[in-house]
Formats: C-alpha cells, structure tokens, sequence
C-alpha cells in the first residue's frame, strides 16, 4: 500500500510547471498540487542533471509579499500565508509581483493555476487542471 500511494504522490508531483524567462519566474499548478501547498505549506520538485540537482518549490511564509530567492540550486517562490489561504479558497487565477532588484529592475514573479486548455494536446493528461475559464487558449 505504501509504494501505491508514494507512487501516486509522486504522479501528483511531477507535474508542477516552472517557467524561468529573463527577469521572471512562473509556476503553475494542478488542482492537486495546489491542495499540498494548502495543507503541507510546502510543495517541491526536482529536476536531475549529470552531477547536480535543480529543485524548484513555493513555500508559505510570514512576510508580507511574493519573493523569490535562488540558493543551493534551489529557486524557491515565497508567497505569504493570507495571499495562500486567498489564492486557495477563491476562483483568483494568480498571485503576481514586480520584486524590486538591487540594481533597479525588477523580477517579475507569478503564481498561478493551470488550467485546462481548449486545443487539448493528446499527449497531455489534464484531467487535474483547473477548468478554463475561456472559450479558447
């Protein structure tokens, strides 16, 4: 029974969606996986390279806005606990933010649930995804 469920959270898992483009940072996730960052506080995902490890994970904190830090090749998305609990509980799509950089630009922060999409693609399961709320992709 173990291996069935650990097999199963890891199914759930592996679906967590990172975008890193320029100065900004997008993750989507399933209905699934938005429920582990609800009652865990804490969702994470790895991804393997020859000689090292990429993790990636959104954690719930106690400050007051969207940060994000990238520390022992771990980016992490912090998101404060009342913009969750609002996240979670409401039809809102994202949460999203402009972090101010030391040099005067800005990294562009996003969090939002994946939604399924109109032109589905076969290769795609998204029977987890949030339903969308548009009529096309």
């Amino acid at each position: 029974m173990a291996i069935v469920i650990s097999k199963l959270f890891d199914d759930l898992i592996d679906k967590m969606k990172i975008r890193i483009k320029g100065n900004s940072l997008r993750y989507r996730l399933t209905k699934s996986e938005v429920s582990i960052l609800a009652s865990q506080g804490i969702i994470q995902e790895n991804t393997e390279f020859p000689g090292n490890t990429l993790t990636y994970a959104i954690k719930a904190s106690a400050l007051d806005e969207l940060t994000a830090d990238f520390k022992q090749s771990t980016v992490t998305l912090n998101i404060p606990q009342a913009a969750l609990q609002q996240w979670v509980t409401t039809n809102q799509v994202g949460v999203e933010r402009h972090m101010p950089l030391p040099d005067g630009g800005s990294f562009f922060l996003l969090l939002e649930k994946d939604f399924k999409c109109i032109d589905v693609d076969a290769n795609e399961d998204q029977s987890d995804f949030f339903e969308n709320p548009h009529l096309t992709c």
